[in-house]
């Protein structure tokens, strides 16, 4: 009887399987793609709004572009999977390059595969991400942006910030796509099981998130417009962070672990590198303020 109570339940919980994409194309990368193309159109109308000359937008994708990407694979290497990625030399390739070297034997179906001498290299996309490293890389390269334009870094920080829900939204639900960075286990109704992780009813986190990140855009957006004349003064990028790290902060406490190391920590890895951002935030918010 209480199996069947059991079996009833998981069955009114969501069950998620979707397909990873076609080919050798994922879901993730293309959430990651749609995400920057709305923060692309928004920064651009931003930039028309503030008579900002076209010539200065035109480089900024390519800057945000690579620097997020490379602080977000970067990150996750070396935050949470260093032992792997930083003690040998295919460890260093498939850090930098979207690679993974397997046993000619394995199956990676639909996955472009080149054989090689006694094995074989899997194109499989960017597969461990991290949001605080792509966060940094951003940083790092609207620095550069700006030492380049000549723009004011505010100004500059406070666009993206502006444009940053939607970004960030996208890159959540490709996490859901892949049934990764998964939910510890829950009765509460809209749990979902991930029938690729098992067959057991887990908080969906990425979709927490996701959600967040998109309320976070709409009221950015409808800050600016009602105070356009912060724009320049940082507030708009220290709320920016001060709101995802904050929240992703709390919402740690329903996530599994990455990483079998983080069970020896007080706080998870996450809510660890959530800290100096949350206080920058803040930190931001106050000076703009004064």
């Amino acid at each position: 009887m209480v199996g069947l109570v059991g079996m009833v339940g998981l069955l009114a919980f969501i069950h998620w399987n979707p397909n990873i994409g076609f080919g050798p194309f994922r879901w993730y990368g293309l959430c990651w793609l749609i995400g920057l193309a709305l923060a692309f159109f928004v920064v651009k109308r931003l930039y028309k709004e503030q008579k900002i000359k076209d010539e200065l937008f035109d480089p900024l994708f390519v800057y945000c572009f690579i620097g997020i990407l490379l602080g977000a694979r970067l990150g996750h290497c070396i935050f949470y999977e260093p032992d792997y990625f930083l003690t040998s030399f295919k460890g260093l390739v498939e850090m930098i390059l979207p690679i993974k070297f397997v046993d000619g034997n394995m199956n990676f179906a639909g996955n472009w595969l080149f054989r090689m001498t006694g094995g074989a290299t899997a194109f499989i996309g960017y597969q461990g991400l991290a949001s605080h490293g792509g966060t940094l890389g951003l940083i790092i390269a609207l620095w550069l942006y700006v030492k380049s334009t000549k723009l004011s870094i505010w100004l500059v920080l406070d666009n993206i910030a502006i444009a940053t829900g939607t970004t960030a939204c996208f890159i959540r639900l490709g996490n859901l796509m892949n049934s990764e960075i998964i939910g510890k286990v829950t009765d509460v109704p809209w749990a979902f099981v991930f029938e690729k992780v098992d067959m057991l009813p887990r908080h969906p986190g990425q979709l927490y998130e996701a959600i967040a990140y998109a309320i976070l855009f709409f009221i950015m957006w409808a800050l600016h417009k009602r105070m356009p004349e912060k724009i320049g003064t940082g507030w708009y990028f220290g709320f920016c962070l001060f709101y995802i790290f904050t929240f992703r902060f709390f919402i740690e406490y329903t996530k599994e672990l990455q990483e079998a190391f983080e069970a020896s920590l007080p706080l998870d890895m996450g809510q660890i590198l959530s800290i100096p951002f949350i206080l920058v935030g803040a930190y931001c918010m106050f000076r703009a303020r004064k």
